[in-house]
């Protein structure tokens, strides 16, 4: 959320209105929220795909006709050939609202000798603070020397974070070479 995006409410609707805001330069958007009558807006183009780009649960700031509201992004639709934005939905977040969202497992650190892994898992659902959400959960290979199942009740969760996800679902599956050997 580092600035506001100034959003334009849309008075048109449907595909020819969608194609005229594009030229525009701007992004077709549809704001939801509990209570509230979907809003369809116009984004600036270059400003919100900076601010969405390599994110994976983004919250955008938008000044809408004068009013502040927090919107996280739900799903941002891409053309497959030119991988331009074609449209993006939002719903509407509180500051210390929790929000449940499916947060990036990275595996950090270089496995030892003899260690092999394989991620079941990319990411992981868990309930945040919308202004909190953590950009990507690590689990560090470096340590792990022995064969071990990391399930998601294992991963390290910041605080304020809870795990939505089955606890008891497979992570990271390691196997040290030794231990293979062995059952051959």
């Amino acid at each position: 959320m580092s600035e506001t995006l100034t959003a334009v409410k849309r008075t048109e609707f449907g595909k020819g209105a969608a194609r005229r805001t594009r030229r525009a330069g701007q992004i077709p958007a549809v704001l939801y929220g509990p209570g509230l009558a979907p809003v369809h807006l116009a984004l600036p183009g270059h400003d919100t795909f900076m601010q969405i780009k390599g994110k994976a649960n983004p919250v955008l700031s938008l000044d809408i006709e004068g009013r502040t509201e927090l919107a996280l992004v739900k799903d941002v639709q891409r053309d497959p050939v030119r991988s331009v934005i074609e449209h993006i939905d939002l719903i509407v977040v509180r500051r210390g609202e929790k929000v449940s969202v499916d947060v990036p497992v990275v595996v950090v650190g270089e496995a030892p000798t003899g260690v092999v892994f394989t991620q079941e898992l990319s990411t992981l659902k868990v309930l945040a603070d919308a202004a909190a959400i953590p950009a990507q959960l690590e689990i560090a290979i470096d340590a792990i020397e022995s064969t071990v199942v990391v399930r998601a009740a294992d991963v390290v969760l910041p605080a304020g974070v809870v795990l939505e996800e089955d606890p008891e679902a497979m992570v990271l599956n390691v196997i040290a070479h030794e231990a293979a050997a062995e059952e051959a």
